[in-house]
Order: structure tokens, then C-alpha cells, then sequence
């Protein structure tokens, strides 16, 4: 990674800290103060850092989280967050009017500073930290914005005993201190002036920003925050101009979209994208945490896609093979195939009820499973590259029967975690063979298991190893791995590829068809994965047009972390070695944990909310979505919790989004007849037409490398803007004097107006349901539903809206209460 900044700049020395914290070294190349670095950006912008080449990030805030989340050091909590919202905007305002002056030898008014500072002080309370008991990016960052303050004028501290005593620690600290001397130069507050006086001083622009402290609020003050402030934003006039002129023009030149005609097939003139969500077990309802992690983010993706134009095929089903589904059926008194016909429903109705829209949702118990699987193997035979082994295998005689690696548990020979899996550790991700396990133990009788021999199949991985290092090197610097699945397959390999066993001693799977293994069946994961281009055989027979053309289509592949080994290894080398040219993954997403509470999901000790759950509550899917994508867990565990879901519905939806949304459509009607006025818009209003466009095209960029919780934040930034601008121009008071002030109420107006139709757009990934309503209250057509980045009026003048209603409901605490005792699980 690359540093571009100019010398003494003293927003490089947030980047330094947090890469002397993450034990990164990074290269730094001085620049001139007035160098455009970036190429696509018209206006200078430092310190900016190169993470790949022709990849840069330009906020110094994103580039510290960036870097600490590298290796795992920052932190999820929503506060951190706040703070540096807070930080870039309200001290930064203050402190960009004030260092100038300090540092150029005029008289410094330091007054309005005080407040930040005040709050700053009140907020520590005598806390080694900002942000609960441990260093976080809030600490860095705030730190290095106030390093100028405190290094020219330390008299502005002298009233904040906290303030002053946790800067004075920090700087004591080895990463604090040695970033500082990089950035000074050993010369002193003096080698900040000249990069201090080249900064452009900040124009006040109405944005809006997240409630700025949640310290010392009741949750009562915290839904009803309306989070609308005049902060500091800055944008040149070209910016101005070119989203002016784009979001009065642009309509004339938008696309239209383009019709989606079942069966999908891939087309030469379009970018043909094909996404797959892990294979859920098929004898099990599904927790919040599995949706989240696998169809719910797909399904965001592919969406996202849909609206971007793209053509677009998404594919899931259930993985119905395996001892799980034989263990279930004896617990049960059915067959396999009555279980795994009982559990496809259910899992069917999860998944329509979430809104997640597959284009096709499958099952692995079908005959294109057994015949794709079968071809697979017998090109793996014709290659060479299965070997034949004799394998110790555990069996438990009381259950007389070979106990699949699912069901041995016992204590990882590894990390001595004591409740390992026979396949797999979860606690040091290490693949174990269950003969190796301490203590072994049945999972159905809990009763010790004994070792047998018996001849396997296996696949040779470390013949593989070289072909498949080659596509990984390709695969992983082109394509987006997020960085747990970079690190887990990197894991893999450096520890050096083994022959993988792909046979098992059970009935219900797809059978082997080499003598004499016919009594033996395909072990789970060497089989699940090829349910993905079986399961599009299900869907149409020109299946191999989607997994036989790598030139042509770019495979996404959705799952949680666990899952990785299987689908960057396992199956990619189960393809490398058939002799055909297969689709390999391109991208491959893997989230965290999602947890519950202070605990795991459990369906045995009932803990947690599962799919059918969900639905019980009776709060809307679109609900469900949008909280488990705004905590996604997508470089560290998160955890549902209650009180948080309760916040999130009612002061991001119901008192932000919802609130805009309803006002300007409300006023509309009440006002206007419903019918969209000229736009005779005013420099204030194009000032927010490129703060939304920057907004959107963050957005755009984010899910483009499909970053799907940040994207979330950029729509709600978007009706913050909105009800910013409300506040600031205030039509209500327009409306009643004169005919020009009663036009320029309308003008606000409908520009909102198109503002929610953009929203409903931007939300049709995540709140499918609620786009869709945003859309008939607006009576928009379906024309609006691409997007290009470009925000472009929707809605002209002359157009008639639908009714409007409020789009969300108050969720009250008493309720979230009930439902967090009824899902807390069962007493000891």
C-alpha cells in the first residue's frame, strides 16, 4: 500500500498511527500540496492511499478503519462511527477556520472551539478512551485532528483536565509518538504550517450527520433524534454545475430497463453475472445469521445487479445429501426423501417470506445432481487425479453404523478446543480428520466410538496444488474476496495441500459408480457444490452456457466464512482436474458470525430468533432485511440485539427515511394538488443535488464490490440531505406569502420528491417491498428502476403522485421485550 500525502500533513498522521498499531508498513510519496493524485478526481485530494493499483481511498477517517480492520483492530460498534461522522464534520468545520489563523501569526478566536472541545472532555469523563475501554479508530483520528491544536497552542487544553490527560497518554504511547516524528520531521509544530495554510478553508453546506452522542441518552432521545444539523461540506462549482446540468438532462438519455425472460442465458452484449448462496442444510429451519450471512446478501447482489442492468442469474437450493438428513429421518420416523421434501418447504417459505427472490431455488436430490456429479468424478478418474486409501474411520457399534465427520465431536488435536467437529475445527478453522480427534465421542449416543478400516476414494489435492495457485493468484487480485476468504484459503495452502477424502460409508447421497465403491456415496463436500450447476440444469438445460464459459460470465459466490475452504479449494480443484473448462469463482464474499444477543443461535436450547420466527412477530420482512444488512457482519462477528433492532426501526427508518419520504409527498398533496412543480432551482439546491450524486455514486461504487452494509449507509446519508434541506429552506413557511415564495416552496418540494424516488431506487436491494410502495405513492413508472450513478429527475413537472402513507410503524420497547424472553432460550 501506497501513501501520497504532502509534508506535515496532519491527516496523514492518522493513517501513520493506525499502521504502526496494525504492524503495517507502508511506502510514502511526498507530494506537492496541490497534486491531483487521484485521476478521476478533478480537484486535489491528501493524503490519499493506494491499496491496489489504480484502487485508492481519499478519506483519511476510511483509510485508518481500512487499515485497522486489515487486522481485525477496529472496532463495529455504531459509536466509533459516530464519532468519526462527528470528527470530519462539526470539529473539523471549527478546526479548518481556526488552524489557519493559529498557525499563519493572526489572532485566533479560539471560542468556537470550545464547545467540541467541552464535549470532547464531557464525554471521556476521565476514560483512558473514547469509545468504551479499549483503542479505537475514534481515539487515532480524533487524536491526530487535534495534534496542530495541541502542539501550537496547548492553552486551549488547559480547561479540560480529561481531554488533556487522554491526549497527553496517547502521545506517550510508541505508535502515537513515533507517527508523530514521521509527520513533523522532528521539526516541530512548525513543519505543519505550510500544508495547514494550503488547505482549502470549508464551505457550509446543509448535509446532515448521525445523532452526534449517544453517551448520557435515553433511548427515548435516541429514536427521536432527527439527526438534522448544518455541518461543513465542500464541493467545487464544476461539481455543482455538472450535477445540475446531469439532473435536468440526464432523463432524456437513461436507459430503460431491460426485461428479465425466463430461462436466463448469458448474452454477448451484456455482463453476465451468475450468483450463488451457500447451500442450506436442508433438515434444519435456518437462524437469522444463516440468512444474513448466505441468501440474504445474494440476494442484495443480485438486485443490485437487476437495476443495474445487468444479466443475471441467481441460484440457491437446498443441500439435501448426507448423514444430517439420515440422523433426522430416524429422529423423526420418515425417509430421507420425506424429510428433505418436509424441510424444502419449509426452507422455501423462509426464503419467499424474507423476499429473497431466486431465479431458481433447488434441491440437490435430483437426477442432474447424480449424473453432473458422476461426470465430474469420471473426468477426475480419466485425469488421474483420484487415489485409492484405506481409511481408519471411527463407528460407533452401539449405533452400528460409520459415524460421518459431522457426527464425531470431541477436543481438537490442534488447539485443544474441546467441542471440535470431525472435520473441522471452529474455533482454529484447521481441517482435522475425526481419528485424530481427542477423546472422541458419538453425537447421536454419546458413547465412545471405535476405529475400523475401510477402502476410500480420494482427491489429490497437492497434485492440483500448482493449478490451483494459479487461479487463485487470478482469481483473488482481479476478482473482490473479501479479506476473511483471502486469508483463509492463503491458510490453507501455506500449510500444504492433502489428499481429501470424497467417498463416505452411507446410503442417502449421490451414489459412486466405480466398482468396487458402488455401495459408498459422494462425501457432502465434494458433492454440495456441485448442486450449483446442478440445480441450473433443474432450471434449464442450457445450464453449461452459465458453467462452462469463464470468458463470458463472472461467478459470485455467497457464504459465511466457514464454507470457504470447500469453495475455494475443494470444488475450484474438483473443476481444474475434470478435463473441461469450468466457470470458477471470481468473487467469492464470506461474512463473520452473526450472534445473538450475548450468546450463539441454538435450536436446541431455543435461543434466538429463526426464520419462522421472523415472520410470528409480525414485523414486516422489509424490517428484518434492513436491520441484518445494517449489521452485517462483514469483517468482524456482530450481534443481533434487541434494543439496537428497536432503534434502528425507529429513528434510521421511521424518523429519518420514513419522515422525508412522507413530508415532501404530504406537502405535495396538501399544497400542490399532488403534481410535481417547476424547478427553478437555486445555488442551495444544487449544492445538494452534488451532495446526493456524490452520495449515490459511493453507493454505486460500494456494491459494485459488493460492500453491501456500507452501501446501506449512503441511502439513509441520502434522506438525511433530504430532511436537511427541509429544515433549512423550510417550505411551509413559503407556501403562505408570496407567489415567488410559494414557488420556491414548490421547487423544494419536488425536488424531494424526486430525492424519494431516487431513494426508492437506491432501496429496491434491501427493502424490496418498501421500494415498491415508495414507487405506487409516487406513481412513478417503471422506468425509474435502473441505475447508472447519475441522479436524474425522475419526475417532472406536471406529474401526478399517488396517496401518500406513512411507510413505517413505531416499534415500542415493551414489545421488543416480550420477544426478548420469548427467543432467550430454555433454563438450565
Amino acid at each position: 500500500m501506497k501513501l501520497f500525502t504532502d509534508k506535515g500533513n496532519q491527516h496523514s498522521l492518522k493513517i501513520l498511527v493506525a499502521a504502526e498499531l496494525a504492524g503495517i508498513s507502508l511506502e510514502i510519496e511526498h507530494v506537492d500540496s496541490a497534486a491531483i493524485v487521484v485521476p478521476f478526481l478533478k480537484r486535489n485530494v491528501l493524503p490519499v492511499l493506494e491499496v491496489e493499483t489504480n484502487e485508492y481511498l481519499f478519506s483519511a477517517n476510511a483509510i485508518t478503519r481500512y487499515i485497522l480492520a486489515t487486522v481485525g483492530k477496529d472496532s463495529e460498534d455504531i459509536t466509533v462511527s459516530t464519532w468519526l461522522e462527528w470528527e470530519s464534520t462539526d470539529l473539523q468545520a471549527a478546526l479548518s477556520s481556526y488552524l489557519p489563523v493559529l498557525y499563519g501569526g493572526g489572532k485566533a478566536d479560539s471560542q468556537k472551539l470550545q464547545p467540541h472541545l467541552s464535549k470532547l472532555d464531557n464525554s471521556l469523563g476521565g476514560a483512558q478512551f473514547i469509545v468504551q475501554d479499549q483503542l479505537s479508530a475514534a481515539d487515532v483520528c480524533l487524536f491526530a485532528a487535534l495534534y496542530p491544536l495541541y502542539a501550537n497552542s496547548k492553552s486551549c487544553f488547559e480547561n479540560f483536565s480529561n481531554l488533556n490527560a487522554w491526549f497527553t497518554k496517547l502521545h506517550a504511547e510508541p505508535p502515537f509518538g513515533a507517527s508523530v516524528a514521521k509527520v513533523t520531521e522532528g521539526k516541530g509544530s512548525s513543519s505543519l504550517k505550510a500544508s495547514i495554510l494550503a488547505q482549502p478553508l470549508v464551505n457550509t453546506l446543509p448535509v446532515a450527520r448521525s445523532v452526534s452522542n449517544e453517551k448520557g441518552k435515553s433511548s427515548k432521545d435516541k429514536e427521536n433524534s432527527t439527526t438534522e444539523e448544518v455541518v461543513a461540506k465542500e464541493f467545487s462549482l464544476e461539481e455543482v454545475r455538472a450535477a445540475k446540468e446531469t439532473f435536468l438532462t440526464g432523463k432524456k438519455v437513461a436507459p430503460k430497463p431491460v426485461q428479465r425472460n425466463h430461462p436466463l442465458l448469458p448474452r454477448k452484449d451484456a455482463k453476465n453475472v451468475l450468483i450463488t448462496s451457500a447451500l442450506p442444510y436442508v433438515n434444519n429451519i435456518p437462524h437469522l445469521g444463516n440468512i444474513v450471512g448466505c441468501v440474504l446478501s445474494a440476494d442484495v447482489f443480485s438486485r443490485f445487479c437487476r437495476i443495474r442492468n445487468y444479466n443475471v442469474l441467481y441460484i440457491c437450493g437446498t443441500d439435501e445429501y448426507g448423514t444430517a438428513t439420515e440422523t433426522k429421518a430416524l429422529e423423526e420416523g420418515l425417509t430421507p426423501q420425506q424429510i428433505c421434501d418436509k424441510y424444502f418447504k419449509l426452507h422455501d417459505h423462509v426464503y419467499r417470506w424474507f423476499n429473497i427472490d431466486c431465479d431458481h431455488f433447488g434441491r440437490t436430490t435430483t437426477p442432474q445432481q447424480t449424473k453432473i456429479a458422476q461426470d465430474i468424478f469420471w473426468g477426475l478418474h480419466k485425469e488421474k487425479h483420484l487415489l485409492e486409501q484405506k481409511v481408519e474411520q471411527l463407528k460407533c457399534e452401539d449405533c452400528d453404523r460409520f459415524l460421518a465427520d459431522r457426527f464425531v465431536e470431541g477436543t481438537c488435536p490442534l488447539c485443544n478446543y474441546d467441542d471440535a467437529r470431525g472435520d473441522q475445527c471452529d474455533k482454529c478453522g484447521k481441517l482435522i480428520n475425526a481419528t485424530d480427534l481427542k477423546n472422541p465421542r458419538c453425537k447421536i449416543c454419546n458413547r465412545t466410538p471405535v476405529v475400523k478400516s475401510s477402502d476410500h476414494l480420494f482427491l489429490d489435492l497437492p497434485r492440483l496444488e500448482s493449478r490451483l495457485q494459479s487461479f487463485l493468484d487470478k482469481s483473488t487480485t482481479e476478482g473482490d474476496w473479501t479479506s476473511n476468504a483471502k486469508m483463509i484459503t492463503s491458510s490453507w495452502i501455506r500449510d500444504g495441500l492433502k489428499p481429501r477424502c470424497i467417498t463416505r460409508d452411507l446410503k442417502w447421497g449421490t451414489p459412486v459408480p466405480l466398482e468396487p465403491y458402488t455401495d459408498k456415496v459422494f462425501y457432502v463436500w465434494f458433492d454440495a457444490p456441485i448442486g450449483y450447476p446442478s440445480i441450473t440444469a433443474n432450471y434449464t438445460p442450457d445450464w453449461e452456457k452459465w458453467w462452462k464459459n469463464p470468458d463470458e460470465v463472472q461467478l459470485y459466490q455467497f457464504m459465511a466464512k466457514d464454507n470457504v475452504p470447500f469453495h475455494s479449494v475443494v470444488f475450484p480443484c474438483s473443476l481444474l482436474g475434470c478435463g473441461e473448462k469450468w466457470t470458477l469463482v471470481n468473487h467469492l464474499i464470506a461474512t463473520e458470525y452473526l450472534n445473538y444477543e450475548d450468546s450463539k443461535f441454538s435450536k436446541s436450547r431455543g435461543v434466538g430468533v429463526f426464520g419462522n420466527h421472523a415472520e410470528q412477530t409480525g414485523i414486516p420482512a422489509d424490517i428484518w432485511r434492513f436491520y441484518l444488512l445494517f449489521i452485517r457482519p462483514e469483517s468482524q462477528d456482530s450481534y443481533f440485539n434487541w434494543d439496537d433492532f428497536v432503534l434502528k426501526n425507529n429513528s434510521e427508518l421511521l424518523n429519518n427515511l420514513g419522515n422525508f419520504i412522507n413530508r415532501g409527498l404530504m406537502f405535495l398533496e396538501k399544497n400542490f394538488g399532488g403534481l410535481v412543480q417547476e424547478l427553478k432551482l437555486e445555488q442551495l439546491d444544487c449544492q445538494l443535488l452534488a451532495a446526493v450524486s456524490q452520495e449515490l455514486k459511493q453507493y454505486v461504487s460500494l456494491l459494485e464490490k459488493v460492500r453491501i452494509k456500507e452501501a446501506l449507509r449512503h441511502v439513509l446519508n441520502i434522506s438525511r440531505l433530504g430532511n436537511q434541506h427541509i429544515q433549512v429552506t423550510q417550505p411551509w413557511v413559503l407556501v403562505k406569502g408570496s407567489p415567488e415564495e410559494k414557488s420556491r416552496a414548490g421547487t423544494v418540494t419536488s425536488l424531494c420528491v424526486n430525492i424519494s424516488c431516487l431513494l426508492s431506487v437506491m432501496l429496491h436491494p434491501y427493502m424490496p417491498d418498501t421500494s415498491k410502495t415508495i414507487q405506487e405513492q409516487l406513481n412513478a413508472s417503471a422506468d425509474v428502476n435502473v441505475l447508472t450513478g447519475d441522479f436524474v429527475c425522475y419526475l417532472e413537472p406536471g406529474h401526478k403522485i399517488g396517496t401518500p402513507k406513512p411507510l413505517f410503524a413505531k416499534i415500542e420497547q415493551a414489545q421488543a421485550d416480550q420477544l426478548r424472553n420469548q427467543y432467550a432460550g430454555k433454563n438450565d
